[in-house]
């Protein structure tokens, strides 16, 4: 469904991302784990086309999208849950929900109670200002507003970062739910490696703007310098893997 060809991106003269392979099927769970700095946010904004790639393509369902514009990009069965949310903090939850609209109108009744049922807590929310929200409210008001696009490949930058524990499990349960239930792809970049590689078909480790390491979600958790580096927090162990 996507595939990612020896991707370069730079930010004026400074490159961020050197010769990345990436490709996620059609049903899959791909998580792409990495410390600060290493290029994730930069590899997923570069799909919508900020920053734009500087060599490389990138291929969604087949079709050359490394040089559309982002506003068509957009128009494609994609959405964006981005790092830190982004909601619209002075609207209201549904106002944030509404605004995730682009599938037939006809529609959003059954979308907005099907997002309800998944995050209950947004019906009794659903008046007050997104804004007011917790941090771990906010996220799922990220994702129910991303859903009501009708996306058939969810990319979601850092859904954990800054959350409580409990907020993290229920992150993690809604990605599964969402490939497992409703056959959603999903393309996810986490630092929360346990969590990541135990919801993920396969996954990539990218360290300085370069894919390090590759392979299924249960191989990268038993790997050793995945273990020292992610799971132990000792980085210098996969660089001299």
């Amino acid at each position: 469904m996507l595939e990612i060809q020896n991707l370069s991106a730079h930010y004026r003269s400074v490159q961020a991302l050197r010769g990345v392979d990436v490709r996620v099927e059609e049903g899959e769970v791909v998580t792409l784990i990495g410390a600060n700095g290493a290029g994730k946010s930069t590899l997923m904004n570069s799909i919508f086309g900020v920053p734009r790639a500087s060599g490389g393509r990138i291929l969604f369902e087949g079709q050359d999208i490394t040089k559309l514009p982002s506003h068509a990009i957009g128009r494609l069965d994609i959405a964006v849950v981005p790092e830190g949310r982004r909601i619209f903090q002075r609207m209201t939850v549904l106002e944030n929900l509404l605004m995730g609209c682009t599938a037939d109108r006809r529609t959003v009744a059954r979308d907005l109670d099907r997002m309800v049922e998944m995050f209950p807590i947004l019906k009794s929310r659903a008046s007050q200002r997104a804004g007011t929200l917790s941090g771990g409210e906010q996220q799922m008001l990220a994702i129910g507003r991303a859903l009501m696009s009708h996306p058939r490949l969810l990319l979601l930058d850092e859904p954990s970062l800054g959350l409580a524990p409990l907020f993290i499990r229920k992150i993690f349960s809604v990605v599964k739910e969402l490939n497992e239930q409703m056959g959603m792809t999903i393309l996810l970049v986490e630092q929360n490696a346990h969590h990541a590689l135990r919801v993920a078909h396969r996954g990539y480790v990218l360290q300085h703007g370069e894919i390090a390491l590759e392979g299924t979600g249960s191989e990268l958790l038993a790997n050793p310098a995945v273990r020292a580096a992610y799971l132990e927090g000792d980085t210098a162990q996969l660089d001299a893997a």
